[in-house]
């Protein structure tokens, strides 16, 4: 058993002093700490179980079951905020897990990897399509927030049948990026797809003889126990970080993709180290993607069912956030070569702006 799996392991203990946390009344912040570590290793073992799955199902299923099921845990707790009526927290973690993944994660996969070898490489025509992608995603929720500061008296179910309409289309750009990636240009990807066969065989015993009803079982019970972990952390998450001196944006722009990421993020800094860089962008940059392609619009369409309304009017900062990771990992990522240095500007940007959002005043 790996490192990573020993730690993913003994945090598997939190989960039932989570439980006693919330039955107990331990208070908010024993509870918000309890829960956060709980959540890490179940996000891992749904990662666990959908890469097995996929080896069961087959390539095509097993590649869109990843692409659905890819930050499924980050999806659960932003869903259950929103229910919470915590749009702005939210809104915050979408943020966020677009800039930890371009910044924190490809930056420490790009030093830790080059600290061990000179330089890797990676599919620059790849890297280019997801930098079209990223720039598309930027446009999307910046012309919203354009609109209301420019616009008098927007009314604001007028913002919100924008967001909507944005939010169809996202999804649909999104379901094309699959097509592409998994059918017309799969040749494209065909490095990466290996290096990641590659990776889950050696991590397990024998994919041949997979149990389908296992990994399903698994499956459901890691996102059942997310789902429960999710209510005490969110139910917890203002009055815990309140009392830890952090603001909502502080919390969700930093804190929560940093947990629902952080098996994710185990992943591509282990494969980089192993000169998979390839496999370590894919992870970094497709997560990113599929954020803000599909999890942030999925939210306001969910958002709209519910009758919480959600829609894509960001914090301008959190725009400006955003917008400077995308710039600086697309310039960095364009050439499909990487070093330890590219890496340790990644992670100064990154540490930059956690301390502009620490010291952002509450608005």
């Amino acid at each position: 058993m790996t490192l990573k799996n020993r730690i993913f392991t003994a945090l598997l203990l939190f989960i039932p002093v989570s439980i006693a946390a919330d039955l107990l009344e331990w208070g908010p912040l024993p509870l918000f700490i309890a829960s956060s570590a709980a959540i890490v290793p179940l996000a891992a073992w749904m990662g666990t179980a959908t890469e097995e799955l996929a080896v069961v199902i087959g390539p095509s299923a097993g590649g869109l079951l990843n692409a659905t099921f890819g930050n499924a845990t980050e999806l659960i707790i932003a869903f259950i905020a929103l229910k919470a009526g915590l749009v702005d927290v939210v809104k915050a973690s979408i943020t966020g897990s677009i800039i930890g993944n371009l910044l924190l994660v490809m930056g420490l996969s790009m030093l830790l990897g080059g600290l061990r070898f000179k330089e890797q490489t990676f599919q620059p025509i790849v890297a280019r399509v997801n930098a079209s992608s990223m720039n598309l995603a930027v446009i999307a929720i910046l012309l919203p927030t354009a609109i209301q500061f420019t616009a008098d008296d927007l009314d604001t179910q007028v913002l919100q049948n924008l967001s909507i309409a944005v939010a169809i289309i996202l999804i649909f750009v999104y379901g094309l990026t699959l097509l592409f990636s998994m059918k017309t240009h799969t040749y494209l990807f065909d490095v990466g797809v290996a290096e990641m066969e590659l990776e889950t065989e050696t991590e397990t015993v024998d994919h041949k003889h997979g149990n389908l009803r296992l990994w399903v079982g698994v499956l459901l019970a890691s996102t059942l126990a997310v789902a429960l972990e999710s209510e005490f952390l969110v139910g917890s998450l203002e009055a815990a970080t309140e009392q830890l001196g952090l603001t909502p944006l502080f919390t969700g722009v930093i804190l929560l993709p940093i947990i629902g990421n952080a098996a994710e993020h185990a992943t591509a800094v282990t494969v980089a180290m192993k000169d998979k860089m390839d496999l370590s962008v894919s992870v970094a940059v497709g997560s990113s993607l599929q954020i803000a392609l599909f999890v942030a619009p999925a939210l306001v369409l969910a958002g709209w069912v519910i009758g919480q309304p959600m829609d894509l009017d960001f914090n301008p900062f959190e725009l400006v956030a955003v917008a400077v990771a995308v710039l600086i990992a697309n310039s960095i990522s364009a050439d499909g070569q990487s070093n330890w240095l590219e890496g340790t500007l990644l992670l100064a940007t990154y540490a930059v702006l956690g301390l502009a959002f620490y010291f952002h005043p509450v608005s």
